[in-house]
């Protein structure tokens, strides 16, 4: 990561108000993308926002008092759902997104054989980052309805 001084830390709710700008800033352009506004990371409410830190492994990176990149992971099943990666749209490019990703897979319990997410099926930076890593475009394990017909679903052998 190109960011010199920039610190990663577990979320708090207390970093639940930026964590929520920067999710609506980094999805509007997404949403543009891939050609709808349906999508939760536009809609949830500041309450979500911190319920979701706690019932997700969270972590935000901060550069001086600035929140600059995010992402959570979870248990489902015997994957490790990564979830919410997002890097201020000024700093794409640096390094960041893969720092995260690679600090999130490293979280993962033992007992998870996967690492599974869901990124747009036109976010190509997204999906490249993804391809670069490991992870490989698969079947959706549902049916998908609303935001994920126009999502891909990538996984990743541990």
């Amino acid at each position: 990561m190109d960011l010199p001084g920039a610190a990663l830390r577990p979320a708090t709710s207390a970093d639940a108000a930026e964590l929520l700008v920067l999710q609506r800033c980094c999805w509007v352009q997404e949403a543009l993308l891939n050609d709808t506004l349906a999508h939760p990371a536009l809609s949830e409410t500041l309450d979500e926002v911190r319920e979701s830190i706690e019932s997700w492994d969270s972590w935000v990176v901060r550069h001086g008092p600035r929140l600059i990149g995010a992402v959570r992971a979870r248990t489902v099943g015997d994957g490790w759902e990564i979830g919410r990666l997002m890097v201020a749209p000024d700093l794409v490019g640096r390094g960041l997104g893969r720092f995260l990703l690679a600090h999130a897979e490293q979280q993962a319990p033992p007992e998870a054989k996967q690492f599974v997410l869901f990124t747009g099926a036109r976010s190509e930076r997204n999906i490249a980052l993804y391809e670069r890593a490991g992870y490989r475009r698969t079947e959706m394990p549902f049916e998908p309805t609303g935001v994920f017909t126009k999502a891909v679903y990538l996984v990743k052998p541990r």
